[in-house]
């Protein structure tokens, strides 16, 4: 997988403060006061956490620098090819999709990204918390971190309700006012971000069972619309069968699906959907 160049960036900075207080504070704080990081308890938590934490911090650096998709610059649409039933085209004209920004046709799926200034295979969105467009390449590790995120999120604030039904000991004022802190700004932040991630995670668990991408959604809205409109019916192009889907992004193996693999994506520049008439891997090379 290729990787993109990468600068500075704010948003990106305050990911890495926010999940390194939430590391220190749950495990040297929430779990220490609660089981002490001196019992089996506490350090069979401290561990467990640890290694969330660590797949969390894994998948977001993959998410952040790995190149989400670029379409060949040799690339040509085949018509006449028969394993691929689905051509995009454009809505006025009925012509194949063409970018004149970066001077090439577009693949199914793909996009101009207007920050990244180019086309992206399968793009989903662009994302400023990555610095970076969700799309072919890291769009399962981008899931994955969601899932890996939103259970830290959880299990720090089970830490930290359990952390507080035990009794102070020998605790100085200064202390005290330091603990305090702590746990009005963690609870100020996990609430929030659990709900955030809750959120994010169950629309792109709606999105993977219909194997569709945000840009696929809005763009379906309006095309079912238009569909009832003329008596017809609309049905996703990409979209065969929930479990199906989820193998197309996730991998065929279900061990794996919170590996951050991607060895099953293929080249992002055919996609299977429901006209095909015998399974192809998805986008698997011509």
């Amino acid at each position: 997988m290729k990787r993109k160049g990468f600068g500075f960036s704010l948003p990106v900075t305050a990911v890495i403060l926010v999940i390194g207080f939430i590391y220190f504070s749950t495990v040297f704080t929430f779990i220490d006061r609660w089981l002490s990081l001196a019992s089996s308890p506490g350090i069979a938590n401290a561990a467990a956490f640890t290694a969330l934490a660590l797949m969390c911090v894994y998948n977001y650096s993959i998410a952040v620098f790995r190149d989400p998709g670029r379409v060949p610059p040799n690339y040509m649409p085949d018509v006449e090819d028969p394993q691929s039933p689905v051509h995009e085209i454009k809505r006025k004209g009925g012509d194949l999709r063409y970018c004149q920004k970066c001077s090439h046709f577009k693949p199914p799926r793909a996009h101009h990204c207007r920050v990244c200034k180019r086309c992206v295979l399968r793009m989903d969105h662009h994302c400023i918390w990555i610095n970076n467009c969700v799309g072919h390449t890291n769009y399962k590790v981008f899931f994955v971190f969601v899932v890996y995120a939103m259970t830290a999120c959880v299990y720090s604030l089970v830490l930290l309700v359990g952390s507080l039904t035990v009794e102070p000991q020998d605790e100085d004022q200064e202390m005290g006012s330091y603990l305090r802190t702590i746990y009005v700004i963690s609870g100020l932040v996990l609430v929030p971000l659990s709900i955030a991630l809750g959120v994010l995670l169950g629309w792109h668990v709606y999105l993977s069972l219909q194997n569709k991408t945000t840009i696929e959604y809005h763009e379906g809205v309006r095309a079912m619309w238009l569909a009832e409109k003329g008596g017809q019916v609309y049905k996703h192009p990409y979209d065969i069968g929930a479990y199906e889907n989820l193998t197309l992004i996730l991998g065929p193996n279900i061990l794996s699906w919170l590996c951050p693999t991607s060895k099953h994506i293929g080249s992002g520049l055919r996609f299977r959907t429901a006209f095909d008439s015998a399974p192809v891997s998805s986008g698997t090379k011509p």
